[in-house]
């Protein structure tokens, strides 16, 4: 989408056992993208990328703390055109000094997908998977699957598929209805956290999806 090569730092090789290596590696690291630039750096899964940078004193001599900091600063000092994204799933386990201003320009709150973004995320997936969105009522399914992610989404639909061969059929909006009745979302299994990254997010970060009022969606439907 921007028109630079995009790398991925996995962060579990950056550590090695032997001493002075870990450092050495993230220098590595370092070198490629500045060499590469202008660049996108992906980071999936940030606090756990640097899981244990707290403790690192007493768990690994402290080699986790010194490519922590490393790490920050050069996201302070870089000059080379180098964009650095990341992704965290449980933004209160990383420490306050990675998450000010200077280092990221903007932090993102991805909530669940809304009503709009499920019935695009139904229409990717049928697609995905061979069959012609227009045999399926996209709206309903939206609806039928509030609080479910796109991940999620995808399972159900597989598993329509699933049941389809078993009766030598193609998968239907019924199906569909019967897989989504034993369904147990995410969001409800784990509603205690989400609500907690919810309430962490208020105020911390920009909202990734518009708020669209119920009116309006009314409307759409």
């Amino acid at each position: 989408m921007f028109g630079v090569p995009l790398l991925k730092l996995d962060a579990g090789r950056i550590f090695a056992s032997l001493v002075g290596q870990s450092e050495s590696n993230l220098r590595s690291v370092i070198q490629t993208a500045e060499a590469i630039a202008p660049c996108c750096l992906w980071i999936d899964e940030l606090e756990k990328a640097f899981a244990g940078s707290k403790s690192s004193g007493s768990t690994d001599g402290g080699t986790s703390s010194r490519v922590f900091g490393s790490f920050l600063s050069w996201m302070q000092e870089k000059t080379k055109q180098v964009f650095v994204v990341a992704t965290a799933n449980d933004v209160s386990q990383l420490p306050p000094e990675l998450l000010r201003k200077g280092r990221w320009d903007e932090l993102f709150f991805v909530d669940l997908p809304n009503q709009t973004e499920r019935e695009a995320i139904w229409k990717i997936q049928i697609s995905k998977y061979g069959r012609d969105p227009k045999d399926f009522d996209l709206v309903q399914l939206a609806r039928a699957t509030e609080g479910l992610t796109g991940s999620e989404i995808e399972a159900c639909f597989v598993e329509a598929l699933y049941a389809g061969f078993d009766q030598d059929a193609e998968p239907t909006d019924l199906l569909i209805a019967q897989v989504l009745n034993d369904f147990v979302p995410l969001s409800k299994l784990m509603a205690e956290q989400i609500s907690g990254l919810r309430n962490w997010a208020r105020g911390r970060a920009r909202m990734a999806t518009s708020v669209v009022p119920e009116s309006k969606l009314r409307k759409l439907g």
